[in-house]
């Protein structure tokens, strides 16, 4: 497969759903992409589905006929599925009885049916986001806390990337108290855990669980801001901000207007 260069382009995330009522959506994941040694742009629609629904395959391919009638480019739609049951489509038809019209077919992911164990060597801020949806034990909670918490301090990734990648993960996958106390104390005996321990996101989730004096706690949310814009330089929406870094809207339109 070709080499290609990713531009991510929040102009193409928002398409009307319903042509005559003028619905409007903002779709999840949707970025420009030039292929090396290519001059042609093309589009990578990610959309994600938490929940089973019967006509999801159907939406697939309103979604990428709207966005194809707007930007006439060569369009790659991709499902990511992260619910439980095992039901999936990924063709949408249209024809009769003797004659095949359309048929529609979409890149997808299962992420449950995917062991978080093969993805753990991976140098891929998603990958390690998305282990927290992927086919893991109760008993391996911890254990796949642990690894994510490796990688991330292996990545060395900006706070704006670390906030954005722990917030999806801990929305998965919560540790309680005692899991955490547990994970920590596995943490010490690794080979990274200074590294580990150092992690800006390790010392803000430990210093408001314990209840760190002012000072610290004034840094967190310091910090938090910082993310906040990083984040908007981004393009990323004030939905998503308000989710990771738990600022209320109001904050975050402040900081989007200085």
């Amino acid at each position: 497969m070709k080499q290609s260069t990713f531009t991510p382009s929040p102009r193409y995330r928002k398409i009307h759903t319903d042509l005559i009522e003028g619905d409007t959506r903002r779709l999840d994941i949707v970025v420009q992409v030039k292929l090396k040694q290519e001059n042609a742009l093309i589009i990578v629609h990610i959309e994600p589905q938490s929940t089973t629904q019967t006509d999801f395959h159907e939406r697939m391919f309103q979604y990428f006929s709207l966005l194809y009638n707007k930007y006439k480019k060569t369009i790659i739609p991709i499902a990511v599925f992260s619910y439980d049951e095992n039901w999936e489509k990924d063709q949408f038809t249209l024809g009769l009885s003797d004659f095949q019209i359309l048929t529609f077919n979409f890149l997808s992911l299962h992420l449950r049916k995917k062991n978080w164990r093969d993805y753990i060597t991976s140098n891929n801020p998603a990958a390690a986001a998305l282990l927290s949806k992927m086919g893991y034990s109760e008993k391996e909670r911890i254990q796949v806390k642990k690894e994510f918490l490796r990688m991330m301090a292996v990545m060395e990734l900006n706070p704006a990337k670390q906030r954005l990648i722990y917030g999806f993960f801990e929305t998965y996958l919560k540790l309680n108290d005692e899991e955490e106390e547990k994970l920590m104390e596995e943490v010490k005996k690794m080979d990274d855990a200074e590294k580990i321990l150092e992690l800006p996101i390790s010392y803000e989730e430990r210093g408001i669980k314990k209840g760190l004096e002012k000072g610290i706690e004034t840094g967190v949310e310091r910090g938090k801001k910082e993310v906040a814009l990083e984040m908007l330089k981004e393009g990323l929406s004030i939905e998503i901000i308000a989710k990771v870094t738990h600022l209320d809207r109001e904050e975050i339109e402040a900081l989007r207007r200085k």
